[in-house]
């Protein structure tokens, strides 16, 4: 198996058939395999993907009891992953599955230490908005191009993911993971993936105006303490 890909799915009962049909295609694939994680849903998550996933093969169906945070989710699913590329996308299907194809192509063209990662369009003013300044934030704070840091699909070799040490497990996964590529000299490319509505349920986390202040208070905290551990590592 040379690529997995972690689907982590929190409430999202009502996307899964959707979800599945969008992964057809990848599910055909001999050498993918994909790990949906059911990270700890209150809803029927769990029981819709093994109905939904009954016939198809090449996947993985994993179960957290307890939601313990949004990157304990994916962290938790690469632990599970046989590939020799892995990474991770989202369920919710603002981003398209599909989409880790074109990431795999740029793979095989690349070779290894390479870190590949979407670059959203397609989004509100606000959310553009809202991205972008948190973009120039840790740029400048990291002295490293840290842009759309949430953007999704994202895949790295396994011996990438060896390296990692004490990653968090919340939304601040994903900014731990682009920065640790920059510190390990990975060969970062981003490609365009179109940014759609969601059409089920909501998102856990970006609800209105305090939401996202409460996202960026968060982030901010965390961004100051990878900042600070990776100035004492440098300097030990």
């Amino acid at each position: 198996m040379k690529y997995s890909i972690v689907i982590p799915c929190f409430n999202e009962e009502k996307s899964i058939n959707s979800l599945i049909d969008s992964c057809v295609h990848l599910l055909s694939k001999k050498n993918i395999e994909i790990l949906f994680v059911d990270n700890g849903s209150t809803d029927h998550t769990y029981k819709t993907l093994k109905k939904s996933l009954k016939e198809k093969k090449n996947y993985q169906i994993l179960k957290i009891d307890k939601n313990k945070g949004y990157g304990y989710g994916i962290l938790f699913g690469l632990k599970h992953t046989k590939g020799d590329y892995i990474g991770w996308t989202h369920a919710d299907l603002q981003t398209d599955p599909n989409d880790i194809l074109k990431a795999i192509s740029i793979i095989e063209k690349n070779g290894q230490n390479i870190f590949v990662k979407g670059l959203r369009y397609g989004r509100s003013f606000q959310d553009n908005f809202f991205t972008f300044g948190m973009s120039v934030l840790e740029t400048i704070l990291f002295r490293k191009l840290l842009n759309d840091i949430n953007a999704q699909p994202t895949m790295f070799s396994r011996d990438f993911y060896n390296k990692f040490t004490n990653p968090p497990l919340d939304f601040s996964l994903d900014l731990y993971v682009f920065y640790f590529a920059h510190i390990k000299k990975q060969k970062i490319i981003r490609f365009p993936t179109y940014f759609k509505k969601r059409k089920f349920g909501s998102s856990s986390w970006n609800f209105g105006f305090f939401s996202k202040a409460k996202f960026i208070k968060r982030t901010l905290q965390y961004s100051f303490k990878l900042k600070k551990n990776s100035n004492e590592n440098s300097n030990s």
